[in-house]
């Protein structure tokens, strides 16, 4: 759309799962560290910081890098890694047939739905 000009973008990916830690994706913070710092403080400051961990990442290829490199707009991908190693750093459910509606959990998307709704809100 002609004159829009996007402050920031959030890529969503796969943020319904049981149990889920969301670390600071790398190219998210090379790329949008104030918009990583906005969305990891609110969750914070909303007491959700078991699952939004303060901590560095994984580096993920996704909608976010051509957002970044080739829109020009700072974009961060919020997406849960599984350090524990099982099956996948996306959880053992990610690409499987068990990948369905049954292991999405609707206090996770409370969660990071509150965590986003208190950034846009709270944005000037």
């Amino acid at each position: 759309m002609e004159g829009y000009n996007a402050r920031f973008a959030i890529l969503l990916d796969m943020v319904g799962g049981q149990n889920p830690t969301f670390y600071q994706e790398s190219y998210s913070l090379k790329y949008a560290q104030s918009v990583v710092n906005k969305v990891w403080n609110k969750a914070n400051n909303l007491g959700y910081s078991s699952y939004f961990i303060p901590s560095e990442g994984e580096p993920v290829t996704d909608d976010h890098l051509p957002i970044n490199r080739i829109a020009g707009i700072p974009c961060i991908d919020i997406i849960p890694y599984d350090q524990s190693g099982q099956s996948s750093g996306f959880g053992p459910t990610w690409h499987t047939v068990n990948d369905n509606m049954e292991h999405i959990d609707k206090n996770t998307l409370q969660i990071v739905g509150n965590t986003l709704i208190g950034v846009i809100y709270n944005e000037k």
